[in-house]
């Protein structure tokens, strides 16, 4: 396998399913999933097994059991479970645009980590994506979208498929690249070598934090903003809260000032799996 790609998903198994239909189209097929489940129910270890079976994917389940919003921690477990020295992160309410994996690895480059975007659509909008749509590729279609109600916008211009605006627009664009948990790539033994994510954190700037210690240790993000193409299926959102936002913020406050590199709260607490894991 020539890359992992970690999806974190959290009991939906509605948009999940699109997700990994969207997986099932790539242009190319050398790559496993890990599946980071923070804790869902039964529904979607079903969903797994019945996609295994319809489009023969490689998927890798990784679970534990709900303990309240757990990413940093299901996402550091997925890193150990990763069996290609290539790592994709994505999240299970963003659908990939068939060239998705193809222009990670493609862009992919010793010393850097890739940091993309993504397109958000509204509920309704979402709603009405179905699996034919994005067999087809339709839901990546501008005048699809427009049709089905997307409104005009200058950010429309993310699912251009010309690949010299696409450049253009990588190039100027003043968006500075971070790492989006959404969209983002990197070689595990740089993850490694950071210790993977911090998981003090709870939901609010956790991958960004991730991607300061990554350039604290002397790796450079490169910008795929209008090359790695996914959109956003939007759904509430109960565990946002302000408490945890000032929480991470402080731990980010604390690795700009000291130049951290490695967090004290990561891969490190799962020893006994990574043993595991190269025991079997």
């Amino acid at each position: 396998m020539r890359a992992s790609v970690i999806i974190s998903t959290y009991n939906s198994p509605l948009w999940l399913e699109r997700v990994l239909v969207g997986y099932a189209c790539q242009s190319v097929s050398d790559f496993e999933i890990i599946i980071a489940d923070d804790g869902s129910t039964q529904e979607t270890a079903n969903l797994l097994s019945r996609l295994r079976e319809d489009y023969k994917l490689v998927i890798n389940h990784v679970w534990h059991e709900d303990q309240g919003f757990q990413k940093t921690r299901i996402l550091n477990k997925a890193v150990i479970a990763a069996k290609s020295d290539y790592l994709i992160f994505t999240d299970g309410d963003c659908i990939p645009r068939q060239d998705f994996v193809e222009t990670h690895l493609r862009y992919s480059e010793q010393d850097y980590f890739l940091s993309g975007g993504h397109f958000p659509l509204s509920k309704e909008l979402s709603h009405q994506i179905t699996l034919d749509d994005i067999k087809s590729r339709r839901c990546f279609d501008l005048n699809w979208l427009k049709a089905h109600g997307l409104s005009s916008n200058f950010k429309n211009i993310k699912l251009t498929k010309s690949s010299t605006l696409a450049n253009l627009m990588n190039r100027i664009t003043p968006t500075k690249p971070t790492w989006n948990g959404g969209n983002a790539s990197a070689w595990k033994k740089d993850i490694l070598a950071v210790n993977g994510f911090d998981e003090r954190m709870k939901y609010g700037g956790e991958d960004r934090e991730f991607g300061e210690r990554l350039i604290n240790s002397g790796i450079q993000p490169k910008r795929v903003r209008y090359f790695a193409i996914i959109i956003h299926l939007e759904h509430e959102r109960g565990y946002v809260n302000q408490a945890a936002w000032e929480k991470n913020n402080a731990i980010r406050e604390e690795t700009k000032s000291q130049k951290r590199i490695k967090t004290e709260f990561g891969l490190n607490l799962h020893e006994s799996e990574q043993t595991q894991l190269i025991d079997d």
